[in-house]
């Protein structure tokens, strides 16, 4: 026998819109506008509807509307499938949920919905606004729960305590589950269609302008944690892609073999963790040069011949790599013929007068190291100019920079040194990276940001292997000892950097830096790693998945065994003319009267002036008194109830 539906009461079609509204607003930021406009129509039809008298929607029209949004969806996605199109049908049907509404399972369906939306934020987003957005929604979202299954006429804020009571009673729960649960590599949101998306950050070419773009972006790159003091600022080079094909205009990196090359450290190393943003290459970026690898099996870390330092597989989420590094070394001095006979390739017939320039100084003195400082000499003696937003060059680059706009940032510079470097048959190579970074005194990390991006070159010396030359010293010496901030002339922007001048602003920034980076390592950062290493901490030493189900369900059934006990454990009376009446009970039953617990004071009262005269009087003075002091505007002193209790017999 099918049961008849039970109505939805008016009362609680505004915590459904409200849960529609919560649950979808963030994704305007993501989705197209008129997804958006659709569903904020539809909210605003309804709430209008509501307001005059809520009727359903006519079937034909929510039909209509669904297959227009499908297909609109499809056009727009050209799939129904994967996230962001999964995401936009959920948006869709939440809108169109709205539009039925007549029977308390319809509402409770919004619901569950409400609760499957809230999880898709974290598809674009896991920072600390995110997170904090989504706890006062899923609030929101028990709210309205609570005011279906409870009284429909109950105010907000007495709705809102109550599930606010709930989600904390779930609190430990949701700890140990956190805690206990067994991790996966990488984000459950991590669908594979969008594992790969671009992100902003180094690639594996180079053509100018593409490097200044980035110190428009003060997005974090990466940050790192030394286990000692950190290098001073002018040897903090982080190794990215090193490129050594140029066909006039880009510079690209070629694949090179896996073979490590020679290293010869010297000076004392520097021990770090790297916590790396996901930016979807394969690229490691430690100090540069690293003597130590990262040891996960998850990233297997290698060294290619020219240096880099990359993992088998792009990195698609935030990592923990470790490295140990030396700031001082040589690098390949056995480096093969061949690797160097690639470093000296240079296009055939461009930039013919940078080319003459060089071979210049080759008939003047051949020797590499003279070579090497006669181009930075060059820098340094013309009136070049260190810039975010150098004059466009024309078809042959390097003669444009050279010899007409001399103004450009380190991708210009560095490019510049390495084709007069080849071009006076001196092996060179351009390597990309990161220069600098800020110490935050408030955590002790490192941090680099986007607009850290740098370039630079190295050059092949018998005897000394690759050595690092950053042209960009000769023009502006700053970048390097100070930051890029000081380096620049004037007032050009730099990706909304706070002025040095504002520390205050600066100092609020380093605290806000520093508590993205406990999220980030504690929260999104747990890692079957670092599960591990807190585990092993409680006595838990490499446990498997078996290991830590069973701690779970034990964990669990004691934590709802202590909430069993708490729930039916008998509590103290917290009313207190409550309590002063349990006492005169207590009396009375001592006298021989049967004084049940669900009868009224008033009662008891009227019905001992039979069974018990002499004590109708005073029992009645307490009786009125408790009733006042629970029930009237204006109750009366608990003194004068602990009165008339010490005048019963």
């Amino acid at each position: 026998m099918k049961l008849p539906a039970v109505p939805l009461p008016h009362a609680s079609l505004p915590w459904l819109l409200a849960v529609a509204l919560v649950t979808t607003l963030p994704h305007g930021l993501y989705q197209p506008a008129w997804l958006s406009g659709v569903a904020g129509l539809v909210l605003l039809g309804v709430t209008w509807r509501w307001w005059r008298g809520y009727q359903v929607s006519r079937a034909w029209l929510k039909v209509l509307l669904v297959f227009a949004g499908c297909a609109g969806i499809l056009v727009q996605y050209r799939t129904l499938l994967g996230r962001d199109a999964g995401i936009a049908m959920l948006v869709l049907f939440m809108a169109m949920k709205l539009l039925e509404l007549k029977s308390r399972r319809d509402a409770i369906v919004v619901v569950i919905l409400g609760y499957f939306l809230l999880l898709t934020h974290y598809f674009h987003s896991q920072d600390i606004p995110t997170g904090l957005w989504l706890l006062a929604s899923t609030l929101v979202v028990t709210g309205a729960l609570v005011q279906l299954h409870g009284a429909p006429q109950e105010g907000p804020r007495a709705i809102l305590l109550q599930a606010g009571r709930l989600l904390l009673q779930a609190l430990p729960l949701m700890l140990l589950l956190y805690l206990l649960f067994p991790r996966v590599s990488g984000p459950l949101w991590g669908l594979p269609a969008d594992a790969h998306a671009g992100r902003t950050g180094l690639s594996n070419s180079m053509s100018p302008g593409s490097i200044s773009e980035l110190a428009l972006s003060d997005e974090i790159a990466f940050r790192a944690r030394f286990d000692g003091p950190p290098p001073p600022r002018a040897a903090r080079y982080w190794r990215g892609p090193v490129l050594n094909h140029y066909d006039g205009r880009e510079w690209k990196a070629e694949d090179f073999r896996s073979t490590p090359p020679s290293l010869e450290a010297l000076g004392a190393p520097y021990t770090y963790t790297l916590t790396l943003e996901a930016h979807k290459q394969h690229w490691l970026l430690p100090l540069d040069m690293p003597s130590r690898l990262p040891e996960s099996t998850e990233l297997k870390a290698e060294m290619t011949s020219n240096g880099l330092v990359r993992s088998k597989e792009p990195v698609t989420s935030r990592k923990n790599v470790a490295f140990t590094s030396h700031t001082r070394y040589r690098l390949g001095l056995d480096d093969p013929p061949g690797l160097l006979q690639a470093n000296l390739q240079l296009p055939p017939g461009r930039n013919p007068r940078t080319l003459a320039l060089a071979r210049s100084w080759q008939r003047e003195n051949p020797d590499p190291a003279w070579l090497v400082q006669r181009a930075l000499q060059h820098f340094r003696q013309e009136a070049f100019r260190y810039t975010l937003s150098p004059p466009l060059l024309g078809q042959e680059a390097m003669d444009d920079f050279l010899f007409r706009t001399r103004q450009g940032f380190c991708e210009h510079y560095a490019s510049a040194f390495v084709i007069l470097m080849r071009a006076a048959q001196v092996p060179a190579r351009v390597v990309t990276g990161y220069m600098g970074g800020e110490l935050n005194p408030v955590d002790n990390f490192l941090v680099v940001r986007q607009l850290d991006a740098h370039a630079w070159a190295e050059v092949w010396l018998t005897g000394q292997g690759w050595v690092r030359v950053d042209p960009t010293a000769a023009i502006s010496p700053g970048r390097v000892e100070s930051g890029l901030e000081s380096a620049l002339p004037g007032r050009e922007p730099l990706g909304g950097m706070v002025p040095v001048s504002m520390e205050w602003l600066k100092a609020m920034r380093h605290r806000w830096d520093a508590l993205n980076n406990s999220w980030n390592q504690w929260v999104l950062g747990y890692t079957p790693e670092r599960q591990r290493e807190v585990l092993s901490r409680l006595g838990l030493d490499n446990p498997d998945w078996r290991t830590l189900i069973m701690a779970l369900s034990t964990s669990v059934g004691l934590a709802l065994l202590a909430l069993a006990a708490w729930i039916f454990h008998p509590r103290r009376e917290t009313d207190p003319a409550r309590a002063i009446w349990k006492q005169a009970l207590v009396r009375l039953e001592k006298q021989g009267l049967h004084c049940p617990s669900w009868e009224s004071p008033l009662a008891l009262a009227r019905r001992l002036e039979t069974e018990a005269p002499e004590l109708a009087r005073p029992v009645q003075r307490l009786a009125r008194l408790v009733c006042a002091a629970r029930y009237e505007a204006k109750p009366p002193k608990m003194e004068a109830l602990r009165l008339a209790l010490r005048q019963l017999p």
